[in-house]
């Protein structure tokens, strides 16, 4: 790999965040064109191994592979894939609609969702996104880097399209950015 390359796959490996590619740039002192083109190589360079990069967006991360879950869970002793058909049905409407309110969530589901939230917050798969500037100023839940790797995602467009009840496919709402 490249110097750049090298550099990259280092801060990654120590960031306790995803890092932007301008802050990759700024940080090696090099172009964000030559980010652009280390972070190609090191996605290639990581291929059919144990780690992978994700983005989202300009967001870059170290991640370990889907086929590496089982194993990283086994060491750690968590298995954060295992959730109730509640939670799994409370993380999809935070996916979709995030940034979404307590509220919203209810609304869609039409139950109470206080211990859902509490527990995919445990988890670490949704996280507080700031306030709604609206009456009480309710919390919005957004996914995180965690749920990205929990379901071998590298970015929330390769969440699947939602149907509509006629059969057509809808474009989802809400930001982006887990």
């Amino acid at each position: 790999m490249t110097p750049t390359a090298n550099a990259i796959q280092a801060v990654l490996f120590v960031a306790e965040k995803a890092v932007s590619r301008g802050e990759l740039a700024k940080i090696i002192g090099v172009t964000p064109r030559a980010i652009d083109a280390a972070l190609q190589e090191l996605e290639a360079t990581l291929e059919d191994t144990g780690l992978r990069l994700a983005h989202d967006g300009d967001d870059w991360q170290l991640m370990t592979s889907a086929g590496a879950a089982p194993y990283v869970s086994a060491f750690l002793g968590a298995d954060r894939l295992r959730v109730s058909t509640a939670s799994l049905e409370t993380l999809a409407v935070i996916a979709y609609k995030q940034p979404a309110t307590r509220a919203e969530i209810e609304a869609i589901r039409g139950v109470n969702c206080d211990q859902t939230i509490y527990t995919l917050m445990a988890r670490r798969l949704i996280e507080e996104r700031g306030r709604r500037e609206a009456a009480g100023r309710p919390i919005l839940y957004g996914t995180t880097w965690e749920f990205l790797e929990c379901f071998g995602l590298t970015s929330l467009e390769e969440l699947p399209r939602v149907m509509t009840p006629e059969g057509l496919v809808s474009d989802t709402e809400g930001a982006h950015s887990p």
